[in-house]
């Protein structure tokens, strides 16, 4: 789980709720009510398995395929990044312009690499968005990811799929992970501001009424502040990188709070880590392991969930 600053620099747990409108009397009914092909999911109450951006290593990443396969392989969590576009939607995206790994132009032709940053989703409307394809070319990396013709989703559009998958299969509603692709030296280029992004994202997650499967995460701790202080009872995970070298007490200092979750890269797991932050009642939810033994390990030691680009390795 790279963030972009690396692309751009170089230039409490809540119960589920009863859902309100009519709309979701169905999904109410399902997720609420229990029978015998389905079940109440609370956070917390066991292993947490995540799909990272879906399942990456399997599906094109962040799009609503992702998502679905994910969750046919008993993710508990979909683990996704959001950007947001000129007309203020909310898309999934890893980096907030078209990554030259994964992007297919209307004319057929690749992103050149240098070019790619000139390919900015916070200068584009969500229609222009759409012209991309980030599916059909074979990624470098993922060899076993499945090919398709697919466009970066809006949240809103995914937010409705999973609820007509989870109608449909009648299995408990997952939580999602999300991700703000924030920073302060790309404030207003790439993305809006952290109060704005937060606002924004949070008016359509209340709208779709999903306040209670969301966590929010993020490497720029001015969104998770903002978070905080504004909307309290959404659960925050704090990212850290492999070569942030301070410790976790640190952290949390400038953090300013004890996050719900603590998510590291996974070589900073240790089991004076995770006594640590299990005795303030944090998880640990590292990323991104990829390997079925170090998975074992990782659960072995005591941490409350994995993200994973291959979620079929849980």
């Amino acid at each position: 789980m790279k963030t972009f600053f690396q692309y751009v620099l170089i230039c409490t747990n809540t119960l589920v709720v009863l859902f309100s409108c009519a709309s979701h009397k169905k999904l109410t009914m399902q997720t609420n009510q229990p029978n015998k092909s389905t079940s109440v999911i609370r956070f917390g109450e066991q292993f947490d398995k995540q799909g990272h951006r879906g399942c990456r290593g399997l599906m094109p990443e962040n799009t609503i395929p992702a998502m679905l396969h994910a969750l046919n392989l008993g993710v508990t969590t979909l683990e996704m990044d959001i950007v947001f576009t000129k007309d203020s939607v909310a898309i999934l995206s890893h980096e907030p312009f078209f990554n030259h790994e994964i992007t297919t132009k209307a004319d057929g032709t690749f992103i050149d690499e240098k070019a790619e940053r000139n390919y900015n989703i916070f200068q584009m409307t969500f229609a222009a968005t759409q012209q991309y394809d980030v599916g059909l070319k074979p990624h470098p990396r993922f060899l076993r990811q499945q090919k398709m013709a697919v466009t970066k989703p809006s949240l809103a559009a995914l937010f409705d799929s999973v609820k007509a998958y989870m109608e449909n299969s009648k299995r408990p509603y997952p939580f999602f992970n999300i991700e703000t692709k924030t920073m302060s030296v790309t404030d207003n280029i790439y993305h809006p501001e952290p109060a704005a992004f937060v606002e924004m994202l949070m008016q359509i997650i209340r709208q779709k009424e999903m306040e209670s499967y969301i966590t929010i995460q993020s490497f720029d701790i001015r969104t998770l502040q903002y978070l905080h202080k504004k909307y309290p009872v959404i659960r925050t995970a704090l990212l850290v990188e492999d070569f942030d070298k301070r410790t976790v007490g640190e952290q949390i200092k400038q953090l300013g709070f004890m996050p719900t979750i603590y998510s590291p890269h996974f070589s900073l797991v240790t089991k004076d880590l995770l006594n640590d932050l299990h005795s303030h009642h944090t998880k640990v939810i590292p990323w991104t392991v990829n390997d079925r033994s170090k998975i074992k390990e990782l659960m072995l030691l005591g941490v409350d969930g994995i993200i994973s680009d291959y979620p079929d390795l849980f």
